[in-house]
């Protein structure tokens, strides 16, 4: 059964850091580009950060950049998001992604979420 599974929100003041992880389950991971998305409410999901299925090539939004990095682990089936620098914008819920990216079998997955709260 495929699975993802965040862990790793929380509350942190501004300024602070924390670290996201994301253990997937029931597919060939090291297959998979992960990214990690977030969704603030009364807005639209967004696109955070993106790492390849080898890990070579990363990608991150205009908001992010030098404050987030987007690693991961093939052995352990794990993609990682350390946050730093957080400010209170960063605050959603953030969410994993797994894509298979095979224009003619394209598969996704998604996990269920983990809340960032950035506050004083």
């Amino acid at each position: 059964q495929v699975q993802l599974v965040e862990s790793g929100g929380g509350l942190v003041q501004p300024g602070g850091s924390l670290r996201l992880s994301c253990a997937a389950f029931g597919f060939t991971f090291s297959s998979y580009a992960m990214s990690w998305y977030r969704q603030a409410p009364g807005k639209e999901r967004e696109l955070v950060a993106v790492i390849s299925s080898a890990g070579g090539s990363t990608n991150y939004a205009d908001s992010v950049k030098g404050r987030f990095t987007i690693s991961r682990d093939n052995a352990k089936n794990t993609v990682y998001l350390q946050m730093n620098s957080l400010k209170p914008e960063d605050t959603a819920v953030y969410y994993c992604n797994a894509d298979n990216r095979i224009v003619w079998d394209r598969k996704k997955f998604w996990g269920q979420g983990t809340q960032v709260t950035v506050s004083s």
